[in-house]
């Protein structure tokens, strides 16, 4: 027999939780559409349930295929939050905007803008680094704060190629800033690292930005995958939490597998007396959660 257990802190973090609690009373009140400029949540499961409800997903240059006349039509922004230049956009099209930015996000791009600030009216302007994934929503507006010129970092080598180069001048003050779901394992490295390389300590300037709710799950999450004989990870496949804490749990536990819904579990995956721990990203919904380990038992 299997027996399943259900991590108890897996689950939507608050920003998401807004997010959607905004969106669903929008959308209760009927009779507008309410367009999200990129998924609310990277979860395809979620996405089609607030599909049904009339949630619209907007790719970022989709914008533009809505009528420019549509006044009073209203467009959500996510948790991720966007730079100044799309609320611009937005508001010179003529729609209305729900804001969901992620207030933890939002104190990060206020900073980022003060610290480019700052850096640019130095005598030897400095730099703004973000370590993050390029391309990220997130990481997207929090350059957007400093006008587009901040170098974004995903890892270690990455980092210590652009300083050989010189494309980060560690002889110049740096403020460097991470995206909140990047590890914070991987975060204390890189800035180890460029502390070690600066001409002169008291020139970098390191912000502490990683989400605590995430910071702290990383180390909860670890504990779980290693009290379960397998571990069914439960996320969207696009979404960079759920990789990270996917391979979290498979550094800890060899036999971490990672769906999107339920309907890709294999009973061979499962041996008799199996200690089944279900987990997921801060993108991945309860309900989900839930229903992977109602069809975990079922396959008994």
């Amino acid at each position: 027999m299997l027996s399943v257990e259900i991590d108890s802190q897996s689950g939507f973090c608050a920003g998401v939780i807004r997010a959607i609690g905004k969106a669903e009373k929008f959308l209760e009140g009927g009779g507008k559409s309410l367009y999200s400029l990129g998924a609310i949540v990277h979860n395809e499961a979620e996405l089609a349930r607030l599909r049904e409800k009339g949630l619209v997903t907007l790719d970022r240059n989709d914008i533009y295929d809505i009528p420019v006349n549509a006044k009073g039509e209203t467009i959500l922004i996510r948790a991720h939050g966007q730079p100044p230049r799309v609320y611009k956009q937005i508001e010179e099209l003529g729609f209305d905007i729900i804001d969901c930015t992620c207030p933890v996000v939002l104190n990060i791009q206020k900073s980022i803008k003060k610290s480019y600030q700052r850096l640019k009216s130095l005598p030897e302007p400095g730099q703004i680094v973000i370590f993050g994934k390029i391309g990220h929503a997130e990481v997207l507006g929090l350059v957007g704060q400093a006008d587009g010129d901040a170098i974004v970092v995903e890892d270690i080598q990455q980092l210590k190629d652009l300083v050989s180069s010189g494309a980060i001048c560690t002889a110049r003050d740096i403020e460097i800033f991470s995206q909140t779901t990047m590890s914070p394992v991987g975060y204390k490295e890189i800035c180890n690292y460029l502390q070690g390389r600066m001409s002169s300590p008291e020139k970098l300037r390191i912000h502490s930005t990683i989400c605590s709710q995430v910071a702290s799950r990383h180390e909860e999450l670890a504990v779980f995958a290693r009290s379960h004989d397998i571990i069914i990870f439960v996320s969207g496949k696009t979404s960079s939490n759920g990789k990270v804490l996917c391979e979290l749990c498979r550094s800890v536990n060899i036999r971490t597998y990672h769906i999107g819904n339920p309907g890709e579990l294999q009973k061979q995956w499962f041996r008799s007396g199996d200690k089944v721990g279900v987990c997921g990203a801060t993108s991945t919904p309860k309900w989900l959660l839930e229903q992977t380990a109602r069809d975990i038992e079922n396959l008994q």
